[in-house]
């Protein structure tokens, strides 16, 4: 089978003929219909995840069952299935709450998971090392819903731990309206009446987020000028959540500029920014969260919300074999939406 391969940090993804796995004991075999390309992927090729190459990429994965190990119940072969991407310990607690996302096994590892130091989606099969990393898709299609997994899970995540904060006379700003961005405006629109400040530097992505219902949208190129836009918005009671999904030393910036005082500031974006604290810079009451991907039963509620009509990710569909074009388009902004790799 064909198969996008991470080989060591700094180094091109390689496309490689691999036999075609075969399931274990306690194993899923999984067909895969379509693996998203997340950002993150790039951290990986550019920096590595702290374990040593090859494998394969893609940690965002919906497709089919393709055989089950010996063990296995509850799966036959032909059941649609997204594949939940933080593979924890399956034994602490957090585990056992479904949120693997937070293993206290893996706390001081580097990322886990397919995709993520172990064989991924960016291939025609995946093997999943236990049936509970599966989810049921219902009725939706895996090429579209692949993303489902992570540029849905995350920010429905992150904005599910702020509810609270988004009543109908609250502001939030979401910051980077790209594979997250847009999946994120669809769930706030979906579960909260808040009001909604869309900020990105590409026009057109802010265009996007009208189009998804944002309330209103700036360009932060000139994050000075765009922190005093804001705040004319808003006025003193601040942005109440500032959703940071660049997560670079202007957004921060930004994002501590405009949240008011018991607000919250969720930085989601790996972008390599520092959160600088002085006396009342966040303000005071403000809390500081930094989220990672989701828990198991967040990806059902996800899956469900999708079902349901009420989000859907914006797609670009690319044979696996353009994977490097795909990942350097990314590179450079030129992805809507998320770009899906179909085997």
């Amino acid at each position: 089978m064909k198969a996008v391969r991470y080989i060591e940090a700094g180094r091109a993804p390689e496309i490689v003929d691999l036999p075609k796995p075969i399931a274990g004991p306690g194993q899923v075999l999984v067909k895969i219909g379509g693996a998203g390309v997340c950002h993150s992927d790039l951290h990986v090729l550019d920096h590595g995840v702290g374990r040593t190459g090859p494998f394969t990429l893609g940690h965002e994965n919906a497709g089919w069952v393709e055989a089950i190990g010996d063990g296995v119940t509850g799966w036959k072969e032909g059941d649609p299935v997204a594949v939940y991407g933080p593979w924890g310990c399956g034994l602490c607690r957090t585990c056992q709450t479904s949120a693997e996302n937070y293993c206290e096994g893996h706390a001081r590892s580097p990322a886990v998971g397919g995709g993520l130091g172990l064989d991924g989606g960016m291939a025609e099969y995946m093997i999943v090392p236990s049936p509970r990393l599966l989810v049921p898709l219902g009725t939706l299609d895996p090429a579209e819903a692949a993303p489902l997994s992570d540029a849905g899970l995350t920010p429905y995540h992150a904005i599910k731990a702020a509810l609270p904060l988004l009543t109908p006379d609250a502001t939030i700003l979401v910051l980077g309206i790209g594979g997250l961005g847009h999946m994120a405006l669809q769930i706030l629109r979906a579960m909260t009446p808040v009001k909604i400040i869309a900020g990105d530097i590409d026009d057109a992505r802010l265009a996007h987020a009208h189009e998804l219902g944002a309330t209103h949208t700036i360009n932060t190129r000139d994050a000075h000028r765009a922190a005093e836009e804001i705040l004319d918005m808003v006025g003193g009671r601040g942005v109440a959540v500032a959703l940071d999904f660049v997560g670079a030393q202007p957004t921060i910036d930004l994002c501590c500029r405009v949240v008011g005082r018991a607000s919250r500031i969720t930085v989601v974006g790996l972008a390599g920014g520092i959160l600088h604290y002085a006396p009342n810079r966040p303000p005071y009451g403000c809390q500081v969260s930094i989220p990672y991907w989701g828990s198991r039963s967040e990806l059902m509620e996800v899956i469900a919300l999708a079902e349901a009509g009420r989000i859907r990710a914006d797609v670009e569909k690319f044979p696996l074999e353009s994977a490097a074009d795909v990942y350097q388009r990314l590179r450079e902004g030129r992805i809507k939406g998320r770009a899906v790799l179909l085997p």
